[in-house]
């Protein structure tokens, strides 16, 4: 099996990933340990190549495995004059914005830079951040 385990059962990994890949979408950049770094980016590439297939489908597997966050709310008016919040999730984000910020590129859309020990532990942290 090439993939860490992070110490946790299946389920609480498949779940550990599920969130930091969406945050990461949302964010842009997050702080984490070195392992779960190295175990985010191969997801996340994943999401994104999703994303630049950007059909019905594609959509479909990326929204099954992303929490339903929301990334930022926009200001819609109305016709009546209204302004009216509207929720944009996490993957919309992902197809709308970052994926066609990648069209032209063909894998590696993740940066990780490594960080001194965590205070308390000393566990090895880095910066995940998308290209």
């Amino acid at each position: 099996m090439s993939y860490r385990k992070l110490g946790r059962t299946s389920d609480q990994r498949k779940a550990l990933l599920r969130d930091l890949a969406t945050d990461l979408i949302i964010n842009g950049r997050i702080e984490t340990t070195e392992a779960r770094a190295k175990e985010l980016r191969s997801v996340v590439e994943k999401m994104i190549t999703l994303g630049k297939r950007g059909d019905l489908h594609a959509r479909r597997q990326a929204a099954a495995f992303l929490r339903r966050e929301v990334a930022e709310t926009i200001e819609i008016e109305k016709e009546d004059g209204k302004k009216k919040e509207v929720p944009v999730y996490a993957i919309q984000k992902l197809f709308n914005e970052i994926a066609p910020n990648y069209s032209e590129r063909q894998g590696g859309y993740t940066r990780i830079m490594k960080m001194g020990p965590r205070r308390g532990d000393g566990a090895p942290m880095a910066i995940i951040e998308l290209v």
